[in-house]
Formats: structure tokens, C-alpha cells, sequence
């Protein structure tokens, strides 16, 4: 199904071939392109399923309390082959949201306010550098000057929603505990579909409804896209964040029969497995948790039998 979904399909982002954790004034750190790092714009639906599942792994990492050194380590190797994850776009009801006086926020996990002034809402984006820019009620006017490479990036998105062109400048970040909490976010859910249907038997109806209610709470705003005509009539999803894709790459592979989202019962990664009750990633942690297990076994049986001499 994935396949048939996606193979005539298009979509863009960009990604830098250098990011850096930066600690802000405020103590706060980010993940923000390097000084001298270069942009290239690629097609995020090529990289599926590896994108969603690199994410959903990141995520277990961190529902696994596994060390923050190696949490971070993963964090920054999925920004570096994919980019950031949009934020800034993604959050508030419209990519937009340059056109309108203030900033509106759906409820969210990183900001409680409703609304909040544009300026305010940007300096969470650019806590290093701001843009040349400046903003009256509904005009904005932005201002890109001496990097050829930002000036080249600035017009091949002119016809993109303004925010969204900022995003992809060397000058954005975005609050590192964010974005790692979005990939816990995900594979959260994916644990939740998982468990909700192995563990189902021995589940009473309050804990199903705890899943499904949890699972209800996974949503998002559905991407626009337009057909253009390329070699084949081709699905052009116009994603405004990274994130929305993801969310919506993620949501089909979900529903997916034919290769389903499975986690490994030896190393909790998660992978595609080619039947509904694949339960291993790779026949080498197959082996590694039949080992374990008989292992496991033969010290309970030497126990059993102590005990028993012992009471003998």
C-alpha cells in the first residue's frame, strides 16, 4: 500500500550537511545549522519508510530511559539526514501566519498560550540571529542580502508561504527538547496501537479505553497537494513541515496490512514486518532472545531443584 501511495508522489524540504547544539542566553539549547553549513532540498517521501522509522527509534530510545548522550547522539543524526522538523510552521493553525497580526495555537505540547505577538512567537525560533525584518499589523517585509546561498534559497520557495521560506535559513533553530520530544511523542503511539492489540485478552475494558482514548488524541491537519503533470500525473504534497509529513507517512503506515510497524521482541526497535505477527527484526536477535531465554530457563530449572534438595 505505502508503495502505491507514495511512489508518484512529491513533496520538498531541506536539510543541511551540518547542524550544532547551541546553548541560548536563557540557558535553553537548540539545533541550528552550522556556520558555514550548505543547504540541499530533497523529496522526504523518497526516504520512506526509513524517515518514519529512524524517527519512531529515536523515540523509543528515549521510552527505553536510555542515556541522554546516546539520545541526543540519535536526535542529531536524524536532523542531519533529514532536516529540522518545521516547528515553527507546524505549530500554529496556518503556515501563514505572516499575513495575519498575531500568531493562533492550537493546544499543544510546547506552548500553553492561545495566541502570542509575531515577534515574540519568532524569537523562539531565532534565539543566535534574527532576520532582517519587519512586521506592521498584516505587511511583513523580509529582507535577504550578501549570502548568495540564502538569496538562492530565499527564491526557489518565493510561492511558498513566507514562514515557511524563513524556516529553511541557516540563522533558524529550533528548542532541542522539543523536537526530541515529538519522536518520544511518536513512538508513544505507536506503542499504544502495538500493545493495545497484543496484550488485548488481558486488558479490562478501562485500559482498552485508556488506548483508545490515547490513541484518539493522535491527529493532525490534513496537507494540502495539487497534481502536476510530469512523466505520469504526479501527487504533490505540500507539506509546510517536516513534522507533517512524518505524522502523515506514519499514519499510513500504521493502517498499513501488508507491512506492518512492528517492535522487535529482543531489542525493542522498531521495523516492517512481513506478516501481522512478525515478532523479531533480525534473525541474529531471534537467535539472541531464544539464547537468553534458555538460558533463563535452565537457572530456574538448577533453582527448582536446590530448593528441593533443600527441603529434602
Amino acid at each position: 500500500m505505502m508503495k502505491n501511495l507514495f511512489e508518484q508522489s512529491r513533496s520538498h524540504w531541506v536539510r543541511y550537511d551540518h547542524y550544532e547544539l547551541k546553548t541560548a542566553e536563557d540557558g535553553k539549547r537548540y539545533i541550528t545549522p552550522g556556520k558555514s553549513a550548505k543547504p540541499d532540498v530533497y523529496n522526504p517521501l523518497k526516504e520512506v519508510p526509513g524517515i518514519v522509522l529512524d524517527a519512531l527509534n529515536v523515540g523509543m530510545l528515549m521510552m527505553g530511559r536510555k542515556p541522554e548522550a546516546e539520545v541526543e547522539k540519535a536526535v542529531m543524526e536524524f536532523v542531519t539526514r533529514y532536516g529540522l522538523l518545521g516547528l515553527m510552521t507546524a505549530l500554529p493553525t496556518t503556515p501563514s501566519f505572516m499575513d495575519y497580526e498575531a500568531v493562533y495555537l492550537p493546544k499543544n505540547h510546547f506552548i500553553k498560550e492561545e495566541s502570542m505577538a509575531t515577534d515574540k512567537y519568532l524569537s523562539l525560533f531565532y534565539p543566535f540571529d534574527q532576520l532582517d525584518l519587519v512586521k506592521k499589523g498584516i505587511e511583513s517585509t523580509w529582507n535577504v542580502s550578501g549570502d548568495r546561498t540564502m538569496i538562492a534559497l530565499t527564491m526557489t520557495f518565493m510561492d511558498e508561504p513566507m514562514a515557511k521560506n524563513m524556516s529553511f535559513q541557516r540563522e533558524y533553530a529550533e528548542p532541542y527538547e522539543w523536537v526530541a520530544q515529538q519522536f518520544k511523542d511518536w513512538a508513544f503511539t505507536l506503542t499504544t496501537a502495538f500493545f493495545y492489540y497484543n496484550d488485548y485478552d488481558f486488558m479490562g475494558e478501562d485500559e482498552r479505553g485508556l488506548h483508545r482514548k490515547a490513541m484518539a488524541a493522535f491527529g493532525g491537519i490534513a496537507p494540502s497537494y495539487h497534481i502536476e503533470l510530469l512523466d505520469k500525473p504526479t501527487i504533490y504534497w505540500d507539506f509546510h513541515s517536516l513534522l507533517l509529513g512524518i505524522q502523515m507517512m506514519f499514519s499510513f503506515m500504521l493502517v498499513d496490512g501488508d507491512q506492518p510497524l512492528r517492535l522487535c521482541k529482543h531489542c525493542q526497535k522498531v521495523f516492517l514486518g512481513s506478516r501481522s505477527n512478525a515478532a523479531f527484526c533480525s534473525p541474529r536477535c531471534k537467535n539472541q532472545y531464544n539464547v537468553y531465554k534458555s538460558r533463563g530457563k535452565n537457572r530456574t530449572d538448577r533453582g527448582d531443584e536446590e530448593c528441593a534438595r533443600n527441603r529434602g
